[in-house]
């Protein structure tokens, strides 16, 4: 199994927290991988909070093929993190040359697009970029997008974290999402590895999703051109998400009831039923089957953690006003917030949504049998 890690905080964390927190859940995972995204991230980016970060790894011919790409199409570099690993690489991490974090400028003839415009020319991009190093294996990108960071690698999470020298002040964020396992059901390779994002959601996911096969094809017959790439069954939950609240504009709770949807004669007491039997008809391709505890993001970085239907994977919620944990375990949330009231510890049920708000002030709850909100 996986074990997975957030962290919401007002204050600018470092991600070494969050790995902090993963390592004492060690017996939980393989050491096969790492996966981390860094939300509302802080240090130099805190002032380049819309323009695009570049995330992901080169060898120094791919970089130079970045280099020329970016530039023809008018990109200019504002700033870049460059890691200065430990120098003692562990056992099972490949050489790499460079791990790339790069923030750019838009292109001047950009200028009289709107945000939104904007924001639509970038996945485009990312998906070219991983087009052009999946021909020559010379690039992994991994994200494309404003406030953005996303590292990845094979090989035991804490050994990564120390090699990369993660701790550092110019690499920090209020939101982390941390995963300590690479997708072993197949051949390594690092887009398989949580979590997974795309234009501003992101997930990540303990458990496995044997509907699979029927939630990409239906996500894929949609048209666009994000719902792609598939190299593990939980990507799935990235794309529904994204599905479900920007391209059908519907809320949160509908997430939940599209992908573990409530039995039929639960339906028709619902204050909503007409709705919700609508959707369940509709979306059924997407929903889901296996054990899963998924830990999303959403655009404005609110934090959430949803169950499937026989709760058969842990996930645990606790914290302060001001910072909060989402973890597969309670052992790691004692290891980033040893110090709060353990009582208001909270574990989503199979018909709930825990929710954690950008004002990190507490745990929100929405059950299936609710109402819906109102959009």
């Amino acid at each position: 199994m996986c074990r997975l890690i957030a962290i919401t905080s007002k204050d600018y964390l470092s991600p070494q927290r969050a790995a902090n927190g993963l390592a004492v859940m060690s017996e939980g995972y393989d050491g096969s991988g790492v996966g981390i995204l860094l939300r509302d991230i802080g240090g130099p980016f805190a002032n380049m909070k819309n323009i695009p970060v570049l995330s992901g790894i080169f060898s120094s011919a791919g970089l130079k093929r970045l280099d020329r790409f970016m530039m023809d199409l008018g990109f200019t570099t504002k700033y870049k993190v460059t890691f200065k690993t430990n120098g003692t690489r562990p056992a099972g991490i490949p050489h790499r040359d460079v791990y790339l974090v790069r923030a750019y400028d838009y292109p001047t003839d950009w200028e009289d697009y709107t945000d939104d415009q904007r924001l639509r020319e970038l996945m485009p991009i990312r998906l070219k970029l991983r087009q052009m190093g999946e021909a020559q294996k010379d690039m992994v990108v991994f994200s494309f997008w404003p406030d953005t960071i996303m590292i990845k690698e094979v090989g035991d999470p804490v050994a990564v974290a120390e090699y990369l020298q993660l701790d550092r002040r110019d690499l920090t964020a209020r939101v982390i999402m941390l995963q300590g396992r690479q997708n072993t059901n197949h051949e390594i390779d690092l887009y398989a590895c949580h979590p997974f994002f795309l234009e501003g959601y992101a997930t990540m996911t303990n458990g496995e999703n044997t509907a699979f096969i029927q939630n990409r094809e239906f996500l894929m017959s949609r048209g666009f051109a994000g719902y792609r790439g598939y190299m593990s069954d939980s990507e799935v939950f990235t794309h529904s998400l994204h599905y479900f609240i920007s391209y059908l504009g519907l809320g949160l709770e509908c997430y939940k009831h599209g992908v573990t949807p409530l039995t039929d004669d639960a339906i028709c007491k619902h204050p909503n039923h007409a709705f919700l039997k609508h959707l369940k008809h509709t979306c059924r391709n997407l929903i889901i089957d296996g054990p899963n505890c998924v830990i999303g993001c959403l655009p404005d970085t609110t934090l959430f953690m949803v169950q499937d239907r026989k709760k058969l994977r842990p996930g645990v919620i606790g914290g302060t006003d001001g910072i909060f944990v989402f973890s597969s375990e309670i052992c790691g949330l004692d290891a980033v917030i040893p110090h709060r009231d353990k009582k208001k510890d909270f574990q989503p049920m199979h018909l709930d949504t825990a929710i954690v708000g950008p004002q990190r002030r507490r745990v929100d709850l929405i059950c299936q049998s609710d109402p819906l909100l109102a959009n």
